[in-house]
């Protein structure tokens, strides 16, 4: 296992950010969910998951072996990116 450093994660998060953003976009736009916008919502969830997982694996680490100081950082990341893209599509 490698040990995600302050850096590497910050530069991981970016990257998923502009991810699950393009997604938020296109999901919103077709909105061919089922559940609409909170089905859309409850699917970027998962999706932001799911890719941060596969994130972490590419760099020999999983969700599992992080420090309690780097999740906490992931869900305070996590919350501000779905909490933005709730403001912008909801209206």
């Amino acid at each position: 296992m490698t040990v995600i450093t302050e850096k590497v994660l910050d530069e991981l998060l970016d990257y998923l950010e502009k991810s699950i953003n393009n997604l938020a976009k296109e999901s919103f736009e077709n909105l061919e969910l089922e559940g609409g916008f909170q089905g859309v919502q409850n699917f970027l969830d998962n999706q932001f998951d799911i890719r941060l997982e596969n994130l972490l694996v590419a760099k020999k680490s999983s969700t599992h072996h992080l420090e309690s100081g780097i999740k906490n950082k992931i869900i305070q990341r996590k919350a501000k990116i779905m909490n933005d893209i709730a403001k912008e599509y909801q209206n």
